[in-house]
């Protein structure tokens, strides 16, 4: 018996030394490894996905997160609004409170009094001090902040931008961005772009010349990628010259992507999105929502009937779409990712302290 018993733990020890050389030998799928560049990361983890898996992860699969990919291990992205303090935590598909105890965060001033402090240092403080909130709450992204200028006093948004001069917002939202993300929180500029009243915004076209277009408009969306490097960007509801600003091939391929160089996702406002086509063509990374519309109630499957979500995989199938949009889309998703959610060097962050 005492022979049998020396038997198995010396076989159990051979086996734990076999397994542990196996496993020395497989190198660390660079994906998982913090010391390789992102944008080896992205390109590896591209690499190893499906389809089906690269299609899911550009849409959303509840009010406000998108699914990852669970079987490489890419964890959900979590959203949350806004500009002001981390917001209240929802059920998964539509606007009730969850009702949870823990939720409560800082209250801080609406952005609008932010840039009447004229005071960019502050507004890097106001930017961590929500950064830190959003990394404890375990937010990914803050929807936030608001650059639309203010073209009338009547605007149900103005509270939220920074302010009527393009200026004055361009150098308040640089440190706000960079006081985020440096909690490894994504800033999200919105809402890009001409988004300057409510009333019947998500069927208005907006008609404005270059010059108000580059000297009014666009200053503080500019500033924000390029001096702050934000990291998402949130397309409006209205129409500029005729197409939809979440799907804009000029504000969004041309401007944007190519003559800023932003390398982050642009995502939909909730249910801002109206064309599969477009929306592949034209720029828009991941599309957000409740339910089909971000409207109406709607099936529990409706986050597969988005304009990226099944209908753009059949076309890509089909040979209508090139399966290179997709992958264009799913690289700037992934680098997000890693750019938040799968950061281990990330801050914890903090609530409700005194300092905020």
């Amino acid at each position: 018996m005492k022979h049998s018993f020396l038997r198995i733990n010396t076989l159990s020890a051979v086996l734990l030394a076999m397994t542990a050389q196996v496993m020395a030998q497989e190198p660390t799928p660079p994906y998982l490894d913090d010391n390789q560049p992102i944008e080896v990361r992205v390109e590896d983890a591209l690499s190893r996905m499906t389809l089906k898996e690269k299609i899911a992860i550009i849409h959303a699969q509840s009010k406000f997160s998108s699914p990852g990919c669970p079987r490489q291990g890419i964890p959900e992205l979590w959203m949350s609004d806004g500009p002001h303090g981390v917001r209240m935590e929802f059920v998964w598909d539509n606007w009730d409170h969850a009702d949870w105890t823990n939720d409560s965060c800082t209250a801080y001033p609406a952005l609008t009094c932010l840039a009447a402090t004229f005071n960019p240092e502050l507004a890097f403080k106001y930017g961590n001090a929500i950064g830190q909130e959003a990394r404890y709450r375990e937010k990914d992204v803050i929807l936030g902040p608001g650059v639309n200028i203010y073209r009338t006093p009547l605007s149900g948004r103005n509270f939220e931008y920074m302010g009527e001069d393009p200026y004055l917002s361009s150098r308040m939202v640089v440190p706000y961005v960079k006081g985020m993300q440096q909690n490894g929180v994504a800033a999200c500029l919105k809402h890009f772009a001409l988004n300057n009243q409510e009333k019947d915004r998500d069927k208005i076209n907006v008609e404005v010349s270059d010059r108000a277009l580059y000297e009014i408009y666009l200053p503080a969306f500019k500033a924000g990628v390029q001096e702050g490097g934000v990291w998402t960007v949130m397309g409006s509801y209205n129409k500029f010259r005729g197409q939809y600003c979440s799907h804009n091939d000029l504000l969004i391929n041309q401007i944007l992507k190519k003559d800023w160089g932003f390398d982050g996702v642009m995502m939909t406002d909730w249910g801002s999105a109206h064309d599969t086509d477009e929306a592949a063509r034209y720029g828009l990374d991941l599309e957000m929502g409740s339910w089909t519309n971000g409207l109406t109630w709607g099936l529990s499957s409706a986050y597969d009937d988005y304009y990226l979500a099944q209908p753009f995989l059949k076309k890509i199938e089909s040979g209508e779409l090139p399966e290179s949009l997709l992958d264009e889309k799913v690289r700037r998703v992934l680098r997000l990712t890693f750019r938040t959610s799968m950061n281990r060097n990330r801050p914890y962050g903090c609530k409700l302290t005194p300092e905020h």
